[in-house]
């Protein structure tokens, strides 16, 4: 251990390390960067941690030296308790397994099968904040999302149980980085894990419908999936892999469908040029062959993305020591990989605090010089296995929105970026909202 040289840093106080930093300071990696480099260490959440930044420390993470990790191993231990042993926090041959149970419900002709359900709940929603005229859009795409895969993934009709379980989500939610670990009633945690016995109490009914009525959702196809040998997946799998689809089947496209609607209305000339492709193709009706035909509005989402990231960064555990950059990092400790500051280095993307969708398009590709480099969806193995159920939905709303609609930020809001659990702005994005004349 003498002659291995940790990575630089500090551990801050006893105990709880640099927790309320990582927790409360928006600035926390980015000056430790500045500082130290694309590697540091330090102690959060009751553990020695390394923080890894820029391209390519993330592959070396994600693909070159993923044995090397646990996702089980690495995330908090909240995000365990209140979302379960799904395939979230699954590894190995476990993980390979459900991965391959899942992926025909989130691909291909079921992907298809969405897209009329998709498009109405979307429609429906538009009517609704018409007749509103003011609202905060953070909560309205909640539901609306929530709605979708509640439909879509699971089955379930839409309306005041959606509404009910949309609620429970949010207080779970908030409870995946609650700093106090108390799981009294009352603390955040307590009341994240009474959401979740009451999500799951729905859940566990939801799964015994399915398996008794399979129809067109994601979870009658995992109901009738069977492996190589065989087998199926068990009840308690089910629930868990169905509060997963719930959970991140709206979550991160809320956060991202907010910034979309906020850099539009900060950036008019983008928004002008996104709504004359919409135009040049309004002359039929949607359909899922025009949505591969968008690709302005493909580097729109790409540079929300980018600059506007739902989550800032992932763990892993260290289950086998390692090198990088001459730096040893031994097993046990935590690695967090940042998605957020990765996608802000200026020589990837030159100018990053600026919204310019232009860097996604055919001539710059600046994404493209190096690997790894647009990660708000993961990357290698592990990416995202939602990620073409969710740029749809997002495709089918923006396309909506930008031919038949317009909207004006409300004066006197907060707009700065809120990190926790997702990003988002912090008073929710107030608008007005009416029909294009």
């Amino acid at each position: 251990m003498n002659n291995y040289r940790l990575p630089p840093g500090q551990t801050g106080l006893p105990v709880i390390g640099e927790s309320l930093s990582f927790l409360f300071d928006p600035h926390f990696i980015e000056k430790r960067y500045c500082q130290y480099g694309s590697i540091f260490r330090t102690q959060i959440i009751g553990r020695p941690a390394v923080f890894m930044i820029g391209s390519e420390a993330v592959e070396f993470v994600l693909s070159s030296h993923m044995d090397h990790f646990s996702w089980r191993e690495g995330w908090p231990d909240n995000f365990k308790l209140l979302l379960g042993e799904s395939l979230f926090v699954q590894d190995g041959e476990e993980h390979r397994k459900n991965r391959r149970l899942i992926m025909p419900a989130m691909h291909g002709t079921a992907l298809d099968s969405y897209f009329g359900a998709m498009e109405t709940l979307t429609q429906q929603y538009l009517q609704k904040w018409q007749q509103k005229g003011e609202l905060v859009w953070y909560e309205e795409f909640k539901h609306l999302t929530f709605d979708i895969a509640s439909q879509l993934l699971l089955g379930t009709n839409t309306g005041a149980e959606a509404a009910r379980l949309s609620q429970l989500f949010t207080t779970l939610t908030d409870g995946l980085f609650a700093v106090n670990p108390l799981r009294f009633p009352g603390t955040k945690l307590g009341k994240a894990i009474a959401a979740r016995n009451q999500i799951l109490h729905y859940l566990t009914q939801v799964v015994k419908e399915r398996q008794e009525n399979p129809t067109k959702d994601a979870l009658s196809l995992l109901v009738q999936a069977r492996d190589e040998d065989g087998s199926r997946m068990s009840d308690r799998e089910l629930i868990a892999q169905a509060m997963l689809l719930l959970f991140a089947g709206h979550e991160t496209t809320t956060a991202m469908l907010t910034w979309l609607c906020l850099e539009l209305a900060l950036h008019p000339e983008v928004l002008q040029r996104a709504r004359d492709e919409q135009f040049e193709l309004a002359s039929q009706e949607l359909s899922l062959e025009q949505l591969g035909k968008m690709p302005y509005l493909d580097q729109v989402l790409a540079e929300v993305e980018r600059l506007h990231p739902p989550v800032a960064g992932g763990f892993r555990g260290v289950v086998k020591p390692f090198e990088f950059h001459g730096y040893y990092v031994p097993a046990g400790w935590m690695v967090s990989y940042s998605i957020k500051l990765t996608h802000q280095l200026p020589e990837i993307y030159p100018k990053p605090q600026h919204f310019d969708p232009d860097r996604f398009s055919p001539q710059r590709q600046e994404h493209k010089q190096r690997s790894y480099s647009l990660i708000g969806f993961g990357g290698g193995p592990r990416i995202c296995i939602g990620i073409a159920f969710a740029k749809m939905e997002m495709k089918i709303i923006a396309a909506h929105l930008l031919r038949n609609y317009e909207w004006k930020l409300l004066p006197n809001q907060n707009l700065e970026d809120t990190r926790f659990p997702t990003s988002r702005p912090k008073d929710g994005l107030r608008v007005q909202f009416q029909k294009l004349n």
